[in-house]
């Protein structure tokens, strides 16, 4: 038995020292593991968190990315972050186990091999019952109603969303929504890109305490990754999540260097656009277009080459306009507060809804897009986007 100048051996560490001494991963691993590899999706996560304000964000053709701002150690690496600091590492949708992490915060489980398009509750196809908000709606303006109708019954007090800059052009740019004529405002698809969560600045500033977030699969993964890791008070905001189906955007340079140079479809005249198989485009005197997809490619987006997400699986709704009918909008409900809120509208006659069985060919088509999706997830990164998905037989 030892006697009392011998040295006890020292005790386990609690979990919370445990899970703090487990993340020493700052702005160095996430520049290295997700930024230069392409893994990036430029969703501006990192950008939001970072409480020092040393990560900046390109929002242009050809970027769409944050950067370190600080020239001491260089592009890849931080000096808060030597420091001790790692809110951008924590708030990344992309970086190590993001996903199973945000499965577990949200779902309390993993995602099996069978759910490529994530874990849903319900399946609906919806549209607006005001005809207003359905016709300067996409689809069915859907989403539109959901922001209307949160904003005006105490459920956020503003949404993240994207709006288009300037008169007549079609460069997306992130907006506040504080009421129904700026929701409105910012009614329909955009296919360039923006990253809706950079508005959140514009939402401290208004003192905003209960927000909404708008946006594509990238986007809507932020929450809930931020919450698992807690990375503190800046997702706190974020009460709502609406995810946007999305298989990839593209490059602002598309409308100059594309639909202006080959097929003469100024964006000061564009109206509309759409995606159906096509690339469809509504001009302001009438006149429609379908530019081929393959066309397209060309210019899409960096950050959506890898992009494993398609149906936004980390969305409270997921909505998107892929079935046979524009009139409607597929809507996958995934948490309670989705399903609370898609039921209370419909019993208030806010928006339609029909069984999503009704169109088949809709969920049929999601799952495809969803497989397709994580498919592109690269083998050398985090396995559990790619779950579900057949490994690539070596050479």
């Amino acid at each position: 038995m030892p006697d009392a100048t011998t040295t006890a051996p020292t005790p386990p560490a609690p979990p919370a020292a445990k899970a703090r001494k487990a993340w020493p991963h700052q702005w160095k691993e996430l520049y290295e593991e997700v930024i230069d590899t392409g893994l990036c999706t430029g969703c501006a996560g990192c950008v939001i968190a970072c409480p020092h304000d040393v990560i900046g964000y390109k929002h242009e053709p050809g970027a769409y990315k944050p950067f370190h701002l600080e020239d001491e150690l260089g592009l890849d690496d931080c000096g808060h972050g030597v420091k001790g600091c790692t809110s951008c590492t924590r708030a990344c949708p992309r970086f190590r186990f993001w996903e199973t992490e945000a499965d577990q915060h949200l779902f309390a489980r993993e995602r099996r091999p069978d759910e490529v398009s994530g874990i849903y509750r319900d399946i609906l196809l919806t549209r607006a019952g005001d005809q207003a908000v359905h016709e300067l709606g996409q689809d069915g303006g859907l989403v539109s109603a959901i922001l209307i109708w949160c904003l005006e019954n105490g459920v956020i007090d503003g949404a993240l969303v994207s709006r288009l800059e300037g008169d007549g052009g079609w460069n997306a740019i992130p907006a506040l929504a504080t009421d129904r004529e700026s929701v409105l405002a910012a009614a329909g698809s955009r296919y360039t890109y923006s990253a809706n969560t950079l508005a959140m600045r514009e939402a401290r500033e208004q003192g905003l305490q209960s927000l909404a977030l708008v946006g594509m699969s990238c986007q809507t993964s932020i929450g809930p990754v931020m919450w698992h890791r807690k990375v503190g008070k800046v997702g706190r905001p974020i009460k709502l999540n609406i995810g946007l189906l999305c298989s990839k955007s593209f490059d602002d340079s598309i409308f100059e260097e594309l639909f202006e140079a080959k097929y003469r479809l100024h964006k000061s005249e564009i109206v509309k656009m759409n995606i159906k198989g096509v690339f469809q485009v509504w001009m302001k005197n009438g006149d429609y277009h379908e530019v081929p997809l393959k066309e397209c490619h060309a210019w899409t987006r960096e950050g959506c080459n890898l992009c494993p997400d398609f149906a936004a699986e980390h969305a409270d709704i997921s909505t998107g306009g892929i079935g046979e009918n524009n009139d409607w909008t597929l809507t996958i409900v995934r948490t309670e507060l989705g399903r609370h809120i898609i039921s209370t509208m419909v019993d208030e006659g806010v928006i339609e809804a029909r069984p999503g069985d009704s169109d088949p060919g809709a969920i049929a088509l999601m799952h495809k897009l969803a497989a397709k999706s994580r498919a592109r997830w690269p083998e050398w990164a985090n396995p559990s986007a790619r779950v579900g998905i057949p490994v690539t037989a070596a050479p």
